[in-house]
This record gives structure tokens, sequence and C-alpha cells, in this order.
């Protein structure tokens, strides 16, 4: 079994999955970062030099082998589960926690981080805008593929217990 987190930019996906990385005892992966490496630029970069349909299949590669893996949690970026064929993958001996929050909530986040501009590509408009614009999109697909939804305003520690709780009683102990 493994841990996959979704929800949007800035949900907390690497914060609580840090959490429950410790707690479990499990490494930790990170879509976002596991694309950096394959593709030897920043998210930004790839998307904008090679488009978004190279970012996508440099994206499920890395979905494919870091789901390989059994026994850790892997944090996807705001976008992966949406693509049907990381969906599938996604689904196989995996709790799916998505993290959820309001458009408001988030791009607060977003507009409180100094990297945001520079490391993740504008979708859209940008802003609150597009939080509201995507999320809508997005928000469908991270409800129907979720095991759980937590309410990602709750503290990045009751949030991993949470998770953990889960894992616990999913493999009887």
């Amino acid at each position: 079994m493994k841990v996959i987190l979704v929800g949007y930019r800035a949900s907390g996906k690497s914060t609580v999955g840090k959490l429950v990385s410790d707690r479990l005892r499990w490494p930790l992966w990170d879509i976002d970062c596991g694309i950096e490496r394959k593709s030897g630029m920043t998210l930004t970069e790839l998307y904008q030099r090679a488009g978004e349909n190279r970012y996508r299949q440099v994206e499920s590669e890395v979905v494919a082998e870091m789901c390989g893996n059994d026994s850790c949690v892997i944090a996807f970026g705001a976008g992966t589960i949406i693509q049907p064929r990381n969906e599938r993958i996604a689904g196989v001996d995996s709790l799916i926690v998505y993290l959820k929050l309001s458009a408001e909530q988030l791009w607060q986040r977003i507009a409180a981080d100094p990297k945001s501009s520079t490391t993740r590509p504008n979708l859209s408009s940008g802003g609150l805008e597009e939080v509201v614009e995507m999320l809508a999109r997005r928000s469908p697909t991270y409800e129907r593929c979720a095991n759980i939804t937590l309410d990602g305003e709750l503290a990045p520690g009751r949030l991993a217990d949470k998770i953990v709780e889960r894992v616990n009683q999913l493999a009887g102990s």
C-alpha cells in the first residue's frame, strides 16, 4: 500500500506528506520534484519550452515509476491525478487522500509563497481567477478519486494523524 496526496497547488501535500512519511517511516516521493529531476528543468521551464503535452508525458513517466513502489507516500502535483492514465496507476493499492480547501484559502497560501510564481506555470489568467477556474475543473476528479477527503485547513499534524490512522485501519493494526 502507498499513500497518495492530491489537491490543488498550496493545499499542503508536501508538508503533510513529510509528516505522514516520518510517522510511518516510509519514504516520501514528490511528483513535481521527480519531473524536475527527469527533465533537468523547473516545472515552469518544461511547460514553457516543451509544452503541456511533453510536460504531461514526463509527469506520467514519473507517476508510473513512483507508484511502482510500495510503503511510500507520494505527493502528486495539482494536475497529476487529472490525467486518466495517472488516475488508473494511482488507484492500484493506494490510499488516495484529497486535501480540500476553498479557492480563496488556496490563493492566500499561493500569494504568500514567494517561490510559487517562479516554479509553477500559470495555466490561465493567473491570480485568484485562475485558482477558481482550475479548482472548478479539477475538484470533481479529486473528489471522485479520493478514498478520503480531509479539510486542508486543519493543522498539518492533525491531518497526518488522520491519514496514519486510516493506513493503520486498512493494514489491520
